[in-house]
């Protein structure tokens, strides 16, 4: 069954940043034969915090999602949002 991240930023500091860790986290899900879906920091949010940037991702599974999130090259990745951005980012099931 498929999966996908979701990972809704409440706060970015540093937009050169952010982009530093986009490119890495791009090749990281490619490699794990995933496919970056969507990314927008123009949303509405309707209920709860307010998100100034919304990602989403497709994997072929929850465990190749997984693997990539806990992957060498996505950890490399996070380290361009170190201090840089406040998300949730969450893995789950879909159809």
């Amino acid at each position: 069954m498929k999966a996908y991240w979701i990972a809704n930023y409440t706060e970015i500091k540093d937009d050169e940043r952010l982009k530093k860790y986009a490119v890495k986290a791009k090749e990281a899900v490619e490699k794990y034969s995933g496919k970056i879906i969507a990314r927008s920091a123009n949303n509405v949010t309707l209920e709860g915090r307010e998100m100034v940037r919304v990602a989403l991702a497709e994997f072929p599974d929850i465990e190749t999602a997984k693997n990539c999130y806990n992957s060498e090259e996505y950890v490399e990745a996070r380290t361009h949002l170190e201090n840089n951005a406040t998300r949730e980012h969450i893995i789950f099931e879909g159809m």
